[in-house]
């Protein structure tokens, strides 16, 4: 079902046509021992892509390594040893089927997990092992180096920076860098089982950096209420739209994104395991390889970003590979509907006769997903290029610049709050003093999004991030309907549209950087002819168009702007024309 609109005395409510509510236990307790998920003892969790008769790992051995790893975290680096929600265990790792281990571990012997992108400089890591005041480093041997220069920046013990590997049946070893001789476990850690409502809302067990495309990461802070709601009331509906055909479910995926973002975490470690499915994971993402994969394990569902449906959609590589499945899922960044349309008919539905692809929305602040399409819904077949209607269990508004409701079906900044929702960021009140809004007595606390997104008919439509609105001659020009409607154009295969100064207009104006298979088949020229005629007068690419061999993009899909704009005005004090 759609989402509902309600006036309130607290103003236009935006809400869930349904209510729902989640179990209310520690994450570790809802997965590994609650009738909640569809997890078997012998099911098979997570396995290497490459070789999964030899490295995979079940439910059941997956809880005996989860608890001799946590015991070597308490006891060889004191990991909660003086209480929970306050040693930081930070992961730097190329895909891997173990990885996923290091996380629920962490989070056994009473630490917070937290993670880098395996990319990441020896100096971005350092900067968050800094923030966040990291106790251990665990690191593969694709990011060894990296880990061992960060902690060297930072004056974190070698011994405190732990190289993780694993050896055919699924057994893990943990080797510090000063040494050449692994950790061994000398007993088994059970993590602490939670009940209390106060003690699951106030936890910390994730740390997540936001992904700095707009200003500085900041670590927010994620609780087992935040996790265990984000898998229930996210992906229960669609549990039931399978019990109502009477069809088994089932979940096959392949870890093709960074575990390093809420994509990755909650997606690939959290709700593949509450719906007993298994990840197949990749070391690194190579489309060649990942639609190789998709085949030979007839995978039936998967989360991605709008670049691997723009493959998808338009290379030539693709023919039977993802037949088998029934959802795919869009999120990280609006994707135009043109898109979408395109990318779903390569989808083959497998059992259920037609594939599926909708958008999500949701940042790490939310845990993710706080808008989706369940399947079996009325909009289930929406191909507006909606971003989807609300998760049972969240409300929103839309509000102005000065926090005033706006008009339904008009635009503003959207404002969430529910139980996926951080509590704030972690040792950093003047970001929790910007990213909060007072929510009224006794009520929780509006989390501003930065989002601008418009509500119609029962679902919403992101705009494009607050920031990032371009402004020409004081109209908005969202840069994400330019990309859209970009990279719709047949020649064009990638897209990114920034705002950049005009001293002659006094502006902003917009300026595209595009991706096409050959520069010589089009011209900028024509490219912005070919725009003026489809859009307003003032969404025209008055700022040109620059040809590029690649979009600069985050590893979880968003475009990052500010290095767009660290080009253009390289260009500009250049004298370039372009």
């Amino acid at each position: 079902m759609g989402s509902i609109v309600e006036k309130t005395r607290d103003g236009t409510i935006y809400k869930a046509a349904t209510n729902a509510v989640h179990p209310e236990l520690d994450l570790l307790t809802f997965l590994f021992d609650s009738p909640h998920t569809l997890a078997e003892k012998t099911s098979i969790l997570h396995a290497d892509a490459a070789d999964p008769d030899n490295n995979q790992i079940t439910k059941s051995q997956l809880r005996t390594l989860v608890k001799s790893t946590a015991s070597i975290l308490r006891n060889e680096y004191g990991i909660g040893a003086n209480g929970p929600n306050k040693d930081v265990v930070l992961a730097i790792s190329t895909g891997h089927y173990l990885l996923p281990s290091l996380f629920y571990s962490t989070i056994a012997a009473g630490g917070v997990f937290s993670a880098s992108n395996p990319g990441s400089t020896p100096k971005e890591l350092a900067a968050q092992v800094s923030q966040v005041g990291v106790k251990v480093i665990l690191c593969n041997a694709d990011t060894e180096a990296t880990a061992v220069a960060a902690a060297k920046l930072t004056g974190l013990d070698s011994r405190n920076v732990v190289v993780y590997s694993s050896l055919p049946g699924g057994s893990l070893v943990l080797t510090p860098t000063n040494s050449s001789t692994p950790l061994t476990s000398s007993g088994s850690l059970s993590w602490a089982k939670i009940t209390s409502r106060h003690v699951l809302d106030s936890s910390i067990i994730c740390l997540l950096f936001s992904s700095g495309t707009t200003g500085p990461p900041k670590a927010c802070k994620l609780s087992h209420t935040n996790m265990v709601a984000e898998a229930a009331l996210v992906l229960s509906p669609n549990r039931d739209f399978y019990t109502r055909l009477n069809l088994p479910l089932v979940y096959r995926t392949v870890a093709h994104l960074p575990a390093a973002h809420i994509a990755g975490i909650q997606g690939y470690f959290v709700n593949p395991f509450y719906l007993g499915g298994t990840v197949y994971w990749m070391r690194g993402f190579d489309f060649p390889l990942f639609l190789t994969y998709m085949k030979k394990y007839q995978v039936t569902h998967f989360f991605s970003v709008p670049p691997v449906f723009l493959l998808i959609a338009k290379s030539p590589m693709v023919t039977d590979q993802l037949a088998r499945v029934e959802q795919a899922v869009s999120g990280a960044a609006p994707m135009g509907r043109e898109l979408q349309i395109a990318a779903k008919k390569k989808l083959g539905g497998g059992r259920l006769g037609k594939g599926r692809l909708v958008q999500t929305w949701g940042l790490s602040e939310t845990t993710g997903s706080v808008t989706v399409l369940n399947m079996g819904s009325e909009f289930e077949d929406d191909e507006s290029g909606s971003v989807s209607a609300l998760v049972a269990g969240i409300e929103a508004r839309i509000v102005d610049d000065e926090g005033r409701d706006v008009e339904v079906g008009k635009e503003g900044e959207i404002w969430v709050r529910g139980p996926m929702i951080t509590k704030g960021y972690w040792e950093n009140e003047e970001a929790n003093r910007e990213g909060f809004a007072d929510g009224g007595v006794g009520r929780e606390r509006w989390f501003r999004t930065g989002d601008v997104a418009v509500y119609r008919g029962g679902l919403f439509y992101v705009v494009d991030r607050k920031k990032e609105l371009i402004k020409y001659k004081g109209n908005q020009v969202a840069p994400a309907e330019l990309e859209a409607l970009l990279i719709s154009h047949p020649k064009i295969l990638d897209a990114a549209v920034i705002g950049v100064d005009d001293e002659k207009e006094g502006t902003e104006v917009p300026r595209a950087y595009v991706v096409v298979g050959d520069q010589k088949g089009i011209t900028g020229q024509e490219i912005q002819e070919w725009v003026a005629k489809q859009v307003s007068s003032h969404k025209k690419l008055r700022g040109g168009v620059v040809f590029l061999a690649a979009i600069p993009k985050s590893p979880s899909g968003k475009i990052l702007r500010k290095d767009l704009r660290a080009l253009a005005k390289k260009q500009q004090h250049g004298g370039s024309k372009l």
